[in-house]
């Protein structure tokens, strides 16, 4: 003999949800944990998978004092869907309203842009002139090394930490002799 296969999670909330049905009564866990056996769902599997139906929104929950209810009646089901329906079909409406105004921009946008001779005339004399400035872009880079502002800018960068390193020296010896005043040194022990 084969061993019975046990329920998929769609099956366990199929008939967890029946309890509810079927009683329409309000239950704790622990109850449904003893209830869950009956109609073929572990109790081990019970919690999570009406914890499932909490999430869906399939069954409601309410903490009153220290205790967890659970309870679903078919109108709540019911309810539900046609809300959701009646969200679906909002939704599928503006779609199709949305899809209308694209297809008619679409349209409008097409209008301008018929193949014509005059057209094709403009887009050639436009590749034209992206590709001249293109030219001169690239003629204007290469005498880049030639532009005045550009070699005295270049210059000066290298001139500066020449003349920082100067006034470094000289703030230092000029420094040395001032103390050299007061230690009673002589100068030409610093040049």
């Amino acid at each position: 003999m084969s061993k019975k296969r046990g329920l998929s999670l769609e099956e366990k909330r199929e008939q967890m949800l029946q309890i509810f049905y079927e009683s329409q009564d309000f239950y704790l866990l622990k109850e449904l944990e003893k209830m869950g056996p009956k109609k073929g769902v572990i109790s081990q599997s019970v919690k999570d998978v009406v914890q499932s139906l909490v999430d869906d929104d399939l069954v409601l929950r309410d903490k009153i004092g220290t205790s967890v209810y659970f309870w679903s009646l078919p109108s709540c089901a019911g309810n539900q869907l046609r809300t959701t329906y009646n969200k679906l079909e909002s939704d599928l409406s503006n779609s199709k309203k949305r899809y209308m105004e694209l297809l008619e921009q679409r349209d409008d946008l097409k209008r301008g842009r018929e193949d014509t001779d005059e057209r094709e005339d403009a887009l050639e004399e436009l590749k034209a002139v992206e590709l001249r400035h293109k030219k001169l872009k690239e003629e204007l880079a290469a005498y880049a090394d030639s532009d005045p502002s550009a070699l005295e800018a270049m210059s000066m960068r290298s001139i500066i930490p020449h003349f920082t390193m100067g006034v470094g020296t000289w703030t230092s010896i000029i420094v040395l002799i001032h103390h050299s005043d007061h230690v009673s040194m002589q100068t030409s022990h610093f040049i």
